[in-house]
């Protein structure tokens, strides 16, 4: 029997066999708990594991508290790693009981210590929780927290021949990715990951302490159900609920054939690299390279624009590094495309003083998605990262600033770079209010970043991108606040930087730069399914009843 034909075996049995779906518990401390509301959940079979509880004289411990970033390393009182939603229901409950501060991991790429922080004292890990399936009785597919993003394009493609826009490095998983509004090298032909978000099961806490499984889906009748649909197409990580299963199809597909109800990829795609040496390259000479790159997706960052199949990246590397690069993809199938990425290369390039040196490949689809060009990433390292979207290509006085940051002697390291990838597309297509992400006008989107692996160098990588992105924004008070050229930060790239009043001098909260005119809605979601707060950080959502600063 196959292991799909064996889940939904499992799941028909669950259900004639009537087996509780859903479980609760009482707050402690409440006289009486108020009855809980019916909430809707998906079918399930038995866990093939049992939960495991690992403590600090575990010799997994040091393993799993934690992430990708080695500057957070937690101390929780224990990490439940758990194979099913129900077990994430028996560990809230847990925790809930006990008056443990909980948080949730499910890939590790968390950019600041909101899984680590030492308020939390029961980290949930959603690790194991990796199937990547199709229910055909609902029309969707089905993508547990944990499963890594290679893996979701793997399985999609090689049995149904569909993918998701998504991000493009192999080790992020799931669960951050898709609930903050992932992109990737896909979204300029497709939209977001959360612009094929169907639904969520997801297991929140009621106020009375009640702990269940509920299924909320973009076709829900209960406007509360819909809403919490809603909040998790970009309202990020950590703020309503633990989501167990994103359910994924295209609005308006029709049809039963699964091979229909998402994107379907290039079979194949040209991949570029492209390098320009620092040496001889003027401050006039960088100005014109980066305006260059930034008006080119100006002028195809509609959603009716030509060439959406081509996405890039800009790698302004500091000046130590020796080059700055540029990987771009483009679909191999299609006529015109060779001419199409000439075209393209040759537009950046033009009036810079430098030549250029690069090499082409015709790669399959799933070997693209593993491409070191976009793909990456050392686990040994620490890092600092601030983002930017923009709506216009770059001002002088930003280039100016980047130019002296990136040329900067004082400060040398070759893994320090601002990003520059291209966006829009099809992701303009979509209303600012239609899902949780606001920023659907934008034809860029930045990362500010500093690599490095000695603890005792902290001070000096931090100061660099502090001082490199206060200085960019320093007509908007050290942000990147809504206007004309700028449209606020990703939330998936988190920043606390963003709400510290000595480092954001605008009038912009760093709630508005994340979610702009979307917070308010967000925040009586919050009240409606996490009223308690039991899910919180230092950037959470806070609930509509509270002051937010």
């Amino acid at each position: 029997m196959s292991e799909l034909t064996r889940r939904k075996v499992l799941r028909r049995s669950a259900v004639a066999g009537g087996l509780a779906l859903g479980a609760s518990v009482p707050a402690m401390g409440l006289a009486q708990a108020a009855p809980a509301r019916p909430r809707p959940t998906m079918p399930g079979g038995a866990p093939d594991l049992p939960a495991v509880t690992i403590r600090p004289a575990d010799a997994r411990y040091p393993e799993l508290i934690r992430g990708t970033n080695q500057r957070w390393v937690g101390t929780p009182d224990y990490v439940r790693l758990v194979s099913s939603a129900d077990q994430v229901v028996d560990a809230v409950r847990e925790a809930v009981a006990a008056g443990k501060r909980v948080a949730v991991r499910s890939g590790g790429h968390c950019y600041e210590d909101f899984t680590t922080n030492s308020d939390v004292k029961v980290l949930i890990d959603l690790s194991q929780l990796t199937d990547v399936s199709y229910d055909a009785d609902q029309r969707v597919f089905v993508v547990e927290p944990g499963a890594w993003l290679s893996n979701v394009y793997s399985v999609l493609f090689k049995r149904w021949g569909v993918t998701l826009p998504g991000g493009s490095c192999p080790s992020v998983a799931a669960g951050g990715h898709i609930v903050g509004g992932g992109y990737g090298a896909l979204s300029r032909m497709f939209g977001l990951t959360v612009d094929h978000l169907h639904g969520v099961e997801v297991v929140t806490v009621a106020q009375d302490g009640t702990v269940s499984k509920v299924v909320a889906t973009r076709d829900a009748t209960d406007a509360s159900l819909r809403d919490l649909w809603w909040a998790h197409t970009g309202g990020g990580g950590g703020n309503f609920g633990i989501v167990t299963k994103y359910l994924l199809r295209t609005p308006g597909a029709i049809g039963t054939d699964p091979s229909t109800l998402l994107p379907r990829p290039p079979s194949e795609l040209l991949t570029s690299t492209v390098t320009w040496s620092w040496d001889g390259l003027t401050q006039a000479g960088f100005k014109r390279l980066v305006q260059n790159y930034g008006d080119w997706f100006v002028a195809h960052g509609g959603p009716d624009a030509s060439c959406l199949d081509l996405f890039s990246q800009l790698k302004v590397s500091h000046k130590s590094a020796g080059a700055i690069t540029m990987v771009t993809q483009i679909d191999a199938t299609r006529p015109g495309a060779q001419a199409d990425l000439d075209a393209f290369i040759a537009a950046v390039g033009a009036g810079v003083p430098v030549t250029p040196q690069g090499v082409t490949q015709r790669l399959p689809f799933l070997h693209a998605t593993k491409w070191p060009g976009f793909a990456g990433g050392d686990p040994t390292l620490r890092f600092e990262d601030k983002s930017a979207y923009m709506r216009a290509s770059f001002p002088d006085d930003q280039l100016t600033a980047a130019y002296h940051h990136l040329t900067r002697t004082d400060y040398t390291n070759p893994a320090a770079l601002l990003l520059i990838a291209g966006y829009g597309g099809r992701i303009n297509a979509v209303a600012p209010s239609a899902t949780a992400v606001a920023q659907r006008d934008s034809v860029l989107k930045l990362q500010y970043l500093a690599f490095w692996q000695d603890p005792a160098e902290d001070a000096r990588h931090l100061g660099w991108v502090r001082e490199f992105y206060r200085d960019v924004y320093a007509a908007s008070g050290g942000v990147p606040a809504p206007s004309r050229v700028n449209d606020g930060c990703f939330v998936n790239y988190a920043d606390v930087d963003l709400g510290d009043p000595a480092l954001n001098t605008s009038t912009t909260p760093w709630y508005a730069l994340y979610y702009k005119d979307n917070y308010p809605r967000l925040q009586r979601v919050k009240s409606a399914w996490d009223p308690r707060g039991i899910l919180r950080h230092a950037q959470s959502v806070e609930p509509a009843t509270r002051r937010t600063s």
